[in-house]
């Protein structure tokens, strides 16, 4: 049985401007919701925010700039935990919300993909920050792959529990305490750090 996501992720990567087409084709994408704190590409012009936005509306794609609200990298040093930083925080942070509502009603009007620039969700915000959020108020995240395949949130958390080594066989830890131990340790390893932003 397929399933009927809400939303999507993608990242840019390295793509050429004709394979990102492809992608968000395929996916059937009619909306990019771009959550890249600084949304620029030097070494790759065809994704800075400017030029991102004439192509996706020459394909008929709208664009909306979310990275104030939803981006990976906060400006507050209370937003860190070892200089690193703590999605956990961001996530109680009112803008994180507000960020979240407009995507929310966006998709009521369009097939809507956050994008950000890793290829890989898992080494990624959009991932392992707003689509969590967005998986707990039970909404169903599609993760868009390089190669064109899209998965399930919860596949991507199944993969997680596993990269993280959270055992199933630990008799002291529910299911979600697993889960959110191996997204704590994900994002110590994944997020934007700062160090100076450690008062160690």
């Amino acid at each position: 049985m397929s399933i009927k996501f809400d939303i999507f992720s993608i990242g840019h990567s390295t793509h050429s401007e004709e394979r990102f087409r492809e992608l968000l084709n395929g996916a059937g994408i009619t909306a990019v919701a771009d959550v890249r704190s600084s949304p620029y590409s030097r070494h790759l012009p065809h994704f800075s925010k400017t030029e991102l936005q004439t192509w996706l509306k020459d394909s008929n794609v709208a664009y909306s700039y979310l990275g104030r609200e939803l981006g990976g990298r906060p400006r507050d040093p209370r937003l860190f935990r070892n200089g690193v930083a703590d999605y956990e925080a961001m996530a109680e942070v009112p803008s994180f919300s507000e960020g979240l509502a407009r995507i929310l009603k966006g998709a009521e009007r369009y097939r809507i993909a956050m994008m950000c620039s890793e290829q890989d969700p898992l080494d990624c915000h959009r991932c392992l920050l707003v689509a969590r959020r967005l998986s707990e108020r039970g909404i169903c995240t599609g993760h868009v792959l390089a190669t064109g395949d899209v998965i399930s949130h919860k596949e991507i958390e199944d993969r997680l529990l596993q990269l993280e080594k959270q055992a199933s066989d630990d008799l002291f830890a529910s299911p979600d305490e697993r889960l959110s131990s191996a997204y704590r340790s994900r994002n110590m390893k994944v997020a934007f750090s700062d160090p100076s932003t450690d008062p160690e």
